[in-house]
């Protein structure tokens, strides 16, 4: 990933109810969820859910699928995790033993 692509995935997330809306689609992966489920589960208006779903979706957070008539909204995990990876990239300057305390603490939440 580069640094661009790095930015706007941090600033689609930078705002509480895109963040809440990503963190609800990791939840529900992998079936996903409809975008008025969404809304709903969130208390937030459609019409603030969609302009929302759609910055996610333009950084690269959140894919969408036409599913009849909903659309259905998922979490793009390879994205999170290249942004995650970005991030940890240079983590105590290759000192691996250094990294080790939040490996663990990642480790059991995948």
């Amino acid at each position: 990933m580069d640094t661009e692509l790095a930015i706007s995935a941090l600033g689609a997330l930078a705002q509480g109810t895109r963040l809440d809306a990503f963190r609800l689609l990791v939840r529900h992966e992998p079936a996903g969820m409809a975008a008025g489920d969404i809304a709903r589960h969130l208390d937030v208006p459609q019409n603030s859910l969609s302009s929302h779903l759609g910055i996610l979706a333009r950084a690269g957070l959140v894919r969408a699928e036409r599913h009849s008539r909903f659309i259905i909204y998922r979490a793009d995990l390879d994205r999170m995790r290249a942004l995650t990876l970005f991030l940890l990239q240079d983590c105590c300057a290759g000192r691996a033993e250094l990294c080790a305390p939040l490996i663990a603490e990642l480790t059991p939440l995948c």
